[in-house]
């Protein structure tokens, strides 16, 4: 089997972990905003030591893509990237919105549900009523592509019509008012945020299917381009 290190920087936490066989043995996370710098390579650190192993002992290291915050993928793919050259081993990548979606799989079941007779729309926020979102169905396959939505009450209708919908992520709490009287719209009873654990399997199958990426050439999936905000600093216009 395999031994991967996985980062998960796209939203306002940092989730590191180590992947031995197909399990996670070790695991830190944090949820304080703009930590992912200061934080990312200590967690790294911490998991490997924690084992026993060492970072020539990894055999690739998997990253969340995207889509996301801008400078929290810069940073977990920098980081990765970093690893991956030092060490000369295989570099991973996982659709941030497709390892949400297999936590939120999980998450149905442990609330009792069927998650094959459902669809789920994991969200990441993207300011104001606009969520970088996809579907997919309980194997985590793709449905829906991953794009940028703009919330309103029509949004998903077609899905909605025939299927139960899950909802979950940072993005779903302000779309709720909007879809939570859809007759077919789920909302997660228990809060969900991105982690390595969802990411593990995900990045497991991808090692074993030899799906790796160019060290050199990757960049993170940001869906839309960084728009730098103006500097508000006195005496400037």
């Amino acid at each position: 089997m395999a031994t991967i290190l996985l980062i998960e920087t796209a939203t306002s936490v940092c989730s590191v972990g180590l992947l031995k066989d197909d399990t996670v043995v070790a695991l830190r996370e944090s949820r304080v905003k703009n930590s992912h710098a200061a934080l990312v390579t200590v967690f790294a650190e911490e998991v490997v030591k924690e084992t026993g192993i060492s970072f020539d002992d990894i055999d690739a290291f998997a990253v969340s893509k995207g889509p996301g915050s801008y400078t929290g993928l810069r940073i977990g793919v920098s980081t990765a990237k970093g690893f991956s050259y030092a060490t000369g081993k295989k570099l991973i990548a996982v659709n941030s919105l497709q390892s949400l979606s297999a936590g939120m799989v999980k998450a149905i079941e442990n609330e009792g549900g069927n998650p094959e007779k459902m669809l789920f729309c994991p969200m990441i926020d993207a300011r104001r009523m606009e969520v970088y979102t996809a579907v997919y169905n309980s194997k985590s396959e793709e449905l829906k592509p991953t794009g940028a939505v703009i919330v309103d009450e029509n949004s998903f209708s077609d899905l909605l019509k025939n299927n139960i919908v899950v909802f979950a992520g940072d993005g779903a709490g302000k779309c709720k008012p909007v879809l939570e009287n859809k007759a077919n719209a789920r909302f997660l009873q228990t809060e969900l945020y991105p982690s390595v654990k969802f990411m593990a399997p995900l990045a497991l199958q991808r090692y074993k299917n030899n799906l790796f990426e160019d060290i050199a050439y990757f960049e993170p999936f940001y869906l839309k381009d960084f728009v730098a905000g103006i500097p508000r600093v006195k005496g400037l216009r």
